[in-house]
């Protein structure tokens, strides 16, 4: 390898987590968004470095434009609307590795419930809610992945906005009281106290479990809504809850079981006035395997 081009994968390097963040958003995947990172490589080596007046814009416009192509893709292939108890990919962190307000940042930014309503999005206003409301990527610059006018793009931006405000279930920011409501969440469903669960859980509460296509019977995939049905569902599964840890779940407290080394299931609420209002559990196989518990996972600098 040249200087050049030595100095312009040192670059590259310099802009990979950034690039990961951004494809991570525009996908909830994180097998993805490597792969999307990876593209955008790819497509630098075939351009003259000095074509290249801002290498981190042109980079995170470049990775936008791939993922707006899977995404495309992606609904393309979609004969039925999305299935509503996908819970996407989490990130998992250690509960001592970031600090409080970055914890709110980070749940703020890219938490599992955002993610969520994100999937509901078309392709077009999800690129642009994420390239200039997460990224601050201007409307013009947009406009041109997008191929609208500029106007065009900041009415996408608008109706995703507005999506994200009316469809996120509302969340306290405070993680200590997050916290709270899942420890008291996880003791009464491993102690089997139905009344202390339905106590800690908000009246339409919603569960959203996502175990994949090939599981079945009472594991598989569902949607719940209510106290009553969420808990006797938790009731169920109290065995995950022995040993279930707290950890970051994109950057909001969550619960990992975590069986013979592997990670088994992981969960995640929204807690408002001390009641959790929703949770999100992956128990897929498939898309847990190779996940390591957060003590050995390899950190994601987003």
């Amino acid at each position: 390898m040249g200087g050049d081009e030595e100095r312009l994968a040192r670059s590259f390097e310099e802009h990979r987590a950034h690039l990961r963040a951004v494809a991570y958003r525009m996908l909830g995947s994180l097998a993805e968004a490597e792969d999307a990172v990876q593209e955008a490589w790819l497509r630098l080596g075939r351009v003259e470095p000095g074509e290249i007046d801002n290498l981190g814009g042109w980079l995170t416009t470049v990775t936008g434009r791939i993922c707006l192509d899977l995404l495309r893709s992606r609904t393309a292939r979609r004969e039925q609307p999305m299935d509503d108890t996908f819970v996407p990919d989490p990130v998992l962190r250690p509960l001592s590795r970031v600090d409080p307000e970055q914890e709110a940042l980070e749940a703020d930014s890219v938490g599992i419930a955002l993610l969520v309503v994100m999937e509901t999005l078309n392709p077009d206003e999800r690129l642009a809610f994420v390239l200039h409301d997460m990224f601050a990527v201007p409307f013009d610059d947009i406009a041109a992945v997008v191929e609208r006018t500029p106007a065009a793009t900041r009415q996408l931006a608008g109706r995703a906005r507005r999506r994200v405000r009316d469809s996120a279930p509302p969340s306290d920011p405070d993680t200590a009281r997050q916290r709270q409501a899942l420890d008291a969440f996880r003791a009464a469903a491993r102690t089997g106290d139905f009344e202390a669960l339905l106590a800690v859980l908000h009246p339409d509460v919603v569960l959203r479990a996502d175990a994949g296509a090939l599981v079945r019977g009472v594991a598989g995939s569902k949607r719940l809504r209510g106290a009553q049905r969420v808990a006797e569902s938790a009731m169920l599964f109290s065995r995950y809850n022995a040993t279930a840890r707290m950890v970051l779940v994109n950057g909001a407290p969550g619960l990992v079981s975590v069986v013979d080394g592997r990670v088994g299931s992981v969960l995640t609420a929204t807690v408002h006035d001390g009641r959790i209002t929703a949770l999100y559990i992956l128990a897929d196989p498939d898309r847990l395997e190779g996940l390591l518990p957060p003590d050995e996972e390899e950190s994601w600098d987003e």
